[in-house]
């Protein structure tokens, strides 16, 4: 037993490759993860190629450079080779350009030509994502025939979802569900029973779109085609998971005051310098918002007890106004929330924003009443509050409308413009009140 392997295998196994004949490949690596990086990378080298490509695909994109960097071309090449194209393109966009120039030569014609194309496509895009492995007839071929030649393939298929009909020249024509090959007479032409309404996209979509597709209708797979309408490839519900994932994640961040999402597990300086410049604005809006106290400082050296309602001003406005904003930038991501339905949905939320804005407002004045004993700071407290909630739920509602507009991803609205904004225009109205009524509040 080779002892390296021996090293990386649960203890309850007498050898790695038990351990990884008894699991899924994703737990299986999810455990390399767990060990010392250095330990695995040395072990590694010692598996054959196709357990390798079964593995490799769930590690992070760092390791699997570090793992590139550890075996020798040759060995990558059989490696990808064992991939789905979808996959083998994953793992080549992480590597130099040099070294995909070497594993592609020495990889077949066939399948180093598919993956130079995949490598061609933006990442973002169906092309990008798609796999070239999928099962297409013409329309002539029989039932029979297509039975026949599913079970002598040579090129295993992700996964068959459905069967695609195409002209001579590659044209998408129809498709068909495997159920309807196995339930139709034998002799029966695939052009007389496949659908010709085939669901597909172009190469070019974004991936966000094309999860959308699937969703939408209820896929399993979507057919990928060219500007000339020729299949080139599918994309796949697994594959539409991940995307799934990944626009979510990047929404998260943009939303948090981060323009890109960054390995965690990478260099702190790449994570530095995407956040710094989302905090150079929240650090020029917090200084508008001590501005506007400024302007007002008679007021609020006057009456000092004014300053204690600050915090809390500018938190239920920030809350309020973050919570229009999110259900916004979701509704506008998942189509649920088109462009012509704007105003109806600004005056559903405005009118939440006066019904919200009453409860919170009524019930501050009281609390305050209660509390200070001057009637004038608590009916000032109350009024700001209301105008506050009622202000935020508007800008969070128009601010995403508006980011969109111009072409911008809506999500980038919902940290550093909506709290800056809301802050500013909350502390305006609470002074300005104050200072219009200060007379009566000394």
């Amino acid at each position: 037993m080779n002892k390296k392997l021996a090293e990386i295998a649960p203890a309850k196994y007498s050898s790695f490759y038990n351990f990884y004949y008894d699991n899924y490949p994703a737990d299986v690596a999810e455990f390399l993860e767990s060990l010392p990086k250095e330990k695995v990378l040395e072990s590694l080298d010692q598996l054959n190629y196709e357990i390798l490509a079964e593995i490799i695909i769930f590690f992070d994109n760092d390791f699997k450079k570090e793992i590139a960097a550890k075996i020798s071309t040759f060995k990558l090449a059989e490696i990808l080779s064992a991939m789905y194209t979808d996959d083998a393109a994953d793992l080549l966009s992480v590597l130099k350009v040099g070294k995909i120039k070497e594993i592609l030569n020495l990889m077949k014609a066939n399948k180093a030509l598919e993956l130079k194309e995949l490598l061609e496509y933006d990442d973002q895009s169906a092309g990008g994502r798609m796999t070239t492995e999928f099962i297409a007839f013409y329309a002539d071929n029989s039932v029979a025939e297509v039975l026949t030649k599913i079970k002598d393939l040579i090129i295993e298929p992700e996964m068959i979802y459905y069967i695609y009909v195409i002209s001579r020249n590659k044209k998408l024509l129809g498709v068909l569900s495997v159920r309807q090959i196995l339930a139709a007479s034998r002799n029966k032409e695939l052009g007389k029973l496949m659908n010709k309404n085939v669901v597909q996209v172009n190469v070019n979509l974004d991936q966000e779109e094309v999860a959308k597709v699937l969703a939408k209708y209820d896929l399993l797979a979507v057919p990928v085609i060219n500007n000339y309408q020729q299949l080139v490839g599918i994309i796949t519900v697994d594959d539409i998971i991940d995307i799934i994932e990944e626009e979510t994640t990047e929404d998260l961040y943009k939303m948090s005051g981060t323009t890109n999402t960054y390995d965690i597990h990478g260099n702190f300086m790449e994570g530095v310098k995407k956040r710094v410049p989302w905090l150079f604005i929240l650090l020029i809006g917090g200084l508008l918002s001590g501005t506007v106290i400024n302007r007002f400082e008679q007021a609020l050296e006057s009456v000092a007890v004014l300053a204690i309602f600050i915090p809390v001003l500018m938190d239920m406005g920030g809350n309020v106004g973050t919570q229009s904003l999110t259900i916004v930038v979701r509704a506008l991501a998942t189509d649920e929330l088109e462009k012509e339905d704007y105003l109806k949905h600004l005056l559903n939320e405005f009118k939440s924003g006066l019904v919200m804005g009453v409860l919170i407002a009524v019930s501050l004045l009281l609390i305050t009443l209660f509390w200070q004993q001057n009637l004038s700071i608590a009916f000032v407290v109350g009024i700001s509050m209301f105008t506050t909630m009622v202000t935020a739920v508007i800008l969070g509602t128009i601010i995403p409308f508006i980011i969109d507009y111009f072409g911008i991803d809506p999500a980038v609205a919902a940290g550093p413009f909506i709290t800056t904004l809301i802050d500013i225009s909350g502390l305006f109205i609470y002074f300005s009140l104050a200072s219009f009524l200060l007379e009566k509040l000394v």
